[in-house]
């Protein structure tokens, strides 16, 4: 079968054979229905420097949603036919943090790879088919969601969901949450935002069109980026800045911004991989101003996220290509010309 691999650092992926996959017992073959593309797929074609550590070559795509296609020996929770979605966090199953179900924060000697998962470092669903370890790793899809909506879920829902879950004390009446980048994953961080709390929402953007689609999904204010945003930012909360800034690019300019913008006890938390730095300092950010990054979300998230979308709270604004063309998905994500995810569709 075709899948697209990552077969050498820093250059564009490549179309290659491999077997399809047959799954040995405990294991299971998803028939992939949607995989989404992301920009970390694109740090590891294009991006300079060190290489994360995995091995190569592994399939693309850490945003899965399809049917079961078959099982191995001893797997009796989920049947050929049935729809899932993927948890793209694989880790070791057995110490504290997997055993609770945060498999993203894996900390056991059973990983070889330190936030391995599908598409990152094991092959991902850029196929026709993908084996799946664990049954554990699959969550039902709700019923009305199809695969093309439920795939993006899995990392661009997720991840804010994880986000904004974590800061949750902190975004009551009064509250206000900035989201800088309005692309896969700041849009349906507007959403999370807007279905889960009270706060307000300020979304940032240097691009119109996001700015439209921030407004279209629920922000209440929309604000162009840039060098006075933060300023901006600042005026509209009456100076006090933001209680949540969820930084969805991660350069130095907009983390810089994010810095200048969060309010004395607030919470700042990266989510890009732009590879940008904070600069930090006692006066910057404000005081007691708590900094994160944050990988992906437990399983129980997942569930959580796919039952906000079942219930038509959360949306991903998605623009389908068939799986051929996935390079061409990938550029146009680079050159900044997709509106929310982009999401490979196998062709029949």
């Amino acid at each position: 079968m075709r899948a697209l691999q990552i077969t050498t650092w820093h250059q564009e992926a490549e179309f290659v054979e491999i077997d399809e996959p047959m799954p040995d017992a405990g294991q299971v073959v998803v028939r992939i229905g949607a995989s989404g593309a992301c920009h970390s797929d694109l740090h590891m074609m294009h991006g300079k420097g060190d290489s994360v550590p995995f091995s190569l070559p592994f399939t693309l795509g850490h945003e899965n949603a399809g049917w079961v296609h078959s099982v191995g020996d001893g797997v009796k929770s989920v049947v050929p036919g049935q729809a899932v979605a993927v948890y793209g966090a694989w880790g070791c199953g057995f110490c504290a943090r997997c055993i609770v179900g945060m498999e993203n924060y894996c900390e056991g000697s059973g990983t070889p790879n330190v936030g391995a998962g599908c598409g990152l470092g094991r092959d991902g669903g850029m196929a026709d088919y993908m084996l799946v370890p664990d049954p554990r790793y699959l969550v039902p899809l709700p019923d009305g969601l199809s695969p093309a909506q439920a795939a993006p879920l899995t990392d661009a829902g997720l991840t804010p969901y994880h986000a904004v879950r974590r800061s949750s004390q902190k975004l009551g009446p009064g509250s206000t949450a900035v989201v800088l980048g309005i692309g896969g994953l700041g849009h349906l961080a507007v959403q999370i935002l807007k279905a889960t709390s009270a706060t307000r929402v300020i979304a940032v953007d240097t691009r119109s069109d996001a700015l439209d689609l921030a407004l279209s999904v629920g922000a209440d204010i929309v604000i162009e980026g840039g060098d006075s945003a933060a300023r901006d930012v600042r005026a509209a909360t009456g100076n006090r800045g933001a209680d949540l800034v969820l930084d969805c690019v991660g350069t130095e300019a907009t983390l810089a911004s994010a810095a200048a913008c969060t309010r004395s006890l607030g919470d700042l938390t990266l989510i890009g991989v732009a590879g940008g730095a904070l600069e930090l300092s006692f006066l910057r950010p404000a005081y007691e101003v708590s900094v994160q990054s944050v990988y992906w979300g437990s399983r129980t998230e997942l569930v959580e996220v796919l039952e906000l979308a079942s219930r038509g709270l959360i949306r991903a604004e998605v623009t389908i290509y068939p799986l051929s063309q996935a390079l061409d998905a990938y550029r146009a994500l680079a050159a900044g010309d997709i509106v929310g995810r982009a999401v490979m569709v196998p062709e029949k």
